[in-house]
């Protein structure tokens, strides 16, 4: 079982939020503000916070843009990763990764069970890695986010967990973009 090692200091990470949604803005986005008040508690920093419209352009554009900008390590998505027609979050993001985070998936999915039961079989949360920035895709519920946030992220992205954790990892996320060059 992961643990937490004070022998180690904490590294704050700027760590991006998407609110994928045709219905919310800033003032009403509840899944949104629940992953900006949670990380920023964790001692990392909120690097930027927008919302896009269910539309594969649109959210891949942000996407984009926030893999390019090297002051951010890790973005956070919620919402459209339901069934519905509009939901097009897997769609727009999947195909930016470098490399798919199947575990991910798996453990959202394994926790949420506990919490919701079948239900869980509703999501399509989702992860991997872009231009050495982590990007993880939850449901749109807040819920959903603080499940996300407090059962897998909060200790993946925290570099005192223990036996491993994301942080560690990240010098090396972007070895095969260096080796190609020399």
């Amino acid at each position: 079982m992961a643990s937490v090692t004070q022998a180690k200091a904490f590294i704050p990470l700027n760590i991006a939020v998407l609110t994928v949604s045709d219905t919310r803005s800033l003032d009403d986005d509840k899944s949104g503000a629940t992953l900006a008040e949670r990380l920023m508690a964790a001692g990392h920093t909120l690097a930027a916070r927008e919302i896009v419209t269910d539309d594969i352009e649109a959210i891949r554009a942000i996407i984009r843009r926030w893999i390019a900008d090297d002051a951010i390590d890790a973005i956070i998505t919620t919402g459209g990763t339901g069934f519905t027609g509009r939901d097009v979050t897997p769609e727009a993001i999947e195909p930016l990764f470098e490399k798919r985070m199947d575990g991910f998936s798996i453990a959202f999915h394994m926790m949420s069970y506990g919490k919701i039961g079948t239900s869980t079989i509703q999501s399509r949360a989702t992860a991997g890695v872009a231009g050495a920035t982590y990007i993880f895709c939850l449901p749109g519920s807040p819920g959903a986010c603080r499940d996300g946030w407090d059962g897998i992220l909060a200790a993946q992205l925290d570099y005192r967990t223990r036996p491993c954790n994301f942080v560690e990892i990240m010098p090396r996320l972007d070895e095969h973009l260096r080796r190609s060059k020399s």
